[in-house]
């Protein structure tokens, strides 16, 4: 059984289709005083049930949704309940860097754990450590396959090209990429003044006269990249594309991409993306749905999923 919240149905819709189920029934609504309510429309015993619910909107309305579907789910006598989570809610707050601040992202993992979650599926976590939070299996899948897929499909003369980090948080990703596609890689070394906002930028790297490819795992106000994108132009580089795995695209950065110099900028549908490309027809999008719909069945049929770690199902 395949459940979907309110902050994604059209991805699991499509996880749906490729699995040729149905979309299982539940109401989901609000009362007047905002609390959620819940109605599962079928029975589950006996069943692997799948909630799918991402990062998205109003971010606190859609965990306290999820949470409560997962229970509404678990009191019901399924087999097991596995969470599908394409973009992990408080990813970023994974760590304590100064005093007196939460590792949220924990915190998340508890809830999930208590609410009844036997299994979470994801994608590209901020940090690949937010894994061991969890005491329940965590399938941590990658949109890479997709995007090289799509570079090699898409970017002419990428043979030629530059992957680029826009800081050294992302290098670990970008190298894999570049090596992949055995090409060379550069690397943004950013000073941050606060938070979203870059001091200075230096650029590690000879990007003249190619294709510059920055990759990052999620692009949120776009303040980074674009300024990223005006240092390659400045280096010499001859067209820039971004590849993000997670388009947040919060207040102001759909104005910031229109505005700046990138060819194209590639994220994925782990979340709806619809409204901003009718907004900036600068942004692409990649189908993922294939590499959750694959994860599903082979984790519902006891297989390993290991494959989908370097190949795009076909189906």
């Amino acid at each position: 059984q395949i459940f979907t919240g309110s902050s994604h149905p059209a991805l699991a819709q499509r996880i749906c289709e490729r699995l040729q189920l149905e979309v299982s029934q539940a109401s989901l609504k609000k009362f007047s005083n905002k609390e959620t309510s819940v109605v599962i429309g079928e029975s589950v015993r006996g069943e692997d049930v799948y909630i799918v619910q991402s990062a998205t909107g109003e971010i606190n309305d859609v965990i306290m949704e999820l949470l409560i579907m997962i229970n509404a789910c678990k009191i019901a006598s399924p087999c097991r309940v596995a969470a599908v989570i394409p973009c992990f809610p408080y990813a970023r707050q994974d760590k304590k860097d100064k005093s007196r601040v939460p590792i949220s992202a924990k915190l998340m993992a508890n809830m999930l754990s208590v609410a009844g979650a036997d299994h979470i599926i994801t994608m590209d976590l901020h940090a690949s450590q937010i894994q061991g939070f969890f005491n329940i299996p965590v399938e941590n899948l990658y949109a890479e396959p997709a995007i090289l897929k799509y570079i090699k499909d898409s970017i002419p003369n990428w043979q030629h090209a530059v992957i680029v980090s826009p800081g050294a948080g992302a290098a670990k990703r970008v190298t894999s990429i570049a090596d992949r596609l055995n090409v060379d890689f550069a690397l943004i070394h950013k000073e941050r003044k606060r938070v979203n906002e870059v001091d200075k930028m230096t650029l590690v790297g000879n990007v003249e006269g190619k294709v510059a490819i920055l990759v990052d795992d999620m692009a949120d106000t776009c303040g980074t990249i674009c300024l990223a994108a005006d240092k390659l132009v400045e280096a010499g580089a001859e067209k820039v594309y971004a590849f993000c795995v997670h388009g947040i695209f919060s207040c102001p950065a759909l104005r910031r991409l229109n505005e700046s110099a990138f060819e194209a900028v590639v994220v994925t549908n782990t979340i709806p993306q619809e409204e901003n490309m009718k907004t900036c027809p600068k942004i692409q999008c990649i189908d993922i749905s294939m590499i959750f719909s694959e994860a599903i069945r082979r984790t519902h049929n006891g297989e390993s999923v290991s494959y989908l770690f370097s190949h795009v199902p076909i189906c």
